[in-house]
């Protein structure tokens, strides 16, 4: 009979945000269309390491399963992805996981993303509709933007374009691409242009696009492949657009 092939995981663990990290190992079983996720959870039913030694069960989040979510990003092999969608057999063995550094640990492979929505509330990454509409029909909006709008709503906030920026970090203020690339979303809605002047004013306060260095990583890291670096380039233009504006109205 043959024997059984296996699966080497090296996992970045960290018992408590003000612990320590460090590496245990895990083999799993290998079978067909494996990805991360569902290997993380055999770990999870039976947490022993591959020196024999019975552990807590590694830690993470997930949700959706299906690339919509972005809760299960992590750095898989250096790279920061979704575990969701990593198979197995399209990556390097051994397969190394860690947490995305550039957000708060809470736990192993858990991180604290909340400084994304923070960020969002700072841009006003919402649209103000205050009461009821009479007229049941949406506003009409130029289908040329409708396409724009449409691939960046497609962004699920899972931080892998920040865990990419060398902007992002302890060294900078920058927000992130994805927070800064939602203020062109909403400022593209018809109702949601009533407030662009405010969206770009907060992009020209500290951490705002200034502090992006145009290194590009974060477009090449999107698993939504949402072009970051031309809308961030649009917002640019539009954020010098509305600060001569200030001037001239003042």
């Amino acid at each position: 009979m043959a024997e059984q092939k296996k699966v080497r995981f090296i996992i970045e663990r960290q018992d408590g945000p003000d612990a320590s990290p460090y590496k245990q190992e895990f083999d799993v079983d290998y079978r067909p269309g494996l990805n991360v996720v569902a290997a993380l959870m055999e770990i999870q039913k039976n947490p022993v390491t591959v020196d024999g030694k019975t552990v807590a069960p590694v830690t993470w989040e997930c949700n959706c399963l299906e690339k919509v979510c972005g809760a299960c990003m992590m750095v898989i092999n250096g790279k920061a992805r979704q575990a969701c969608c990593s198979l197995i057999d399209e990556l390097e063995q051994p397969i190394r996981l860690a947490p995305a550094r550039t957000f708060p640990v809470i736990r192993d492979l858990l991180i604290d993303r909340s400084v994304m929505f923070e960020s969002l509330k700072r841009i006003h990454g919402w649209i103000e509709i205050d009461g009821s509409w009479d007229n049941p029909d949406a506003p009409i909006q130029n289908p040329y933007t409708a396409e724009t709008t449409y691939e960046i709503s497609h962004c699920m906030t899972c931080g892998c374009c920040l865990e990419a920026c060398p902007n992002v970090g302890p060294q900078s203020d920058f927000i992130g691409p994805a927070p800064t690339v939602q203020t062109l979303l909403f400022n593209l809605h018809p109702l949601g242009k009533f407030d662009e002047p405010n969206r770009l004013e907060a992009l020209m306060g500290k951490g705002g696009i200034t502090s992006c260095g145009n290194s590009q990583n974060c477009e090449q890291a999107c698993p939504k492949d949402i072009k970051l670096t031309k809308h961030i380039a649009q917002l640019n233009r539009d954020v010098n657009k509305q600060a001569l504006r200030n001037i001239f109205n003042n």
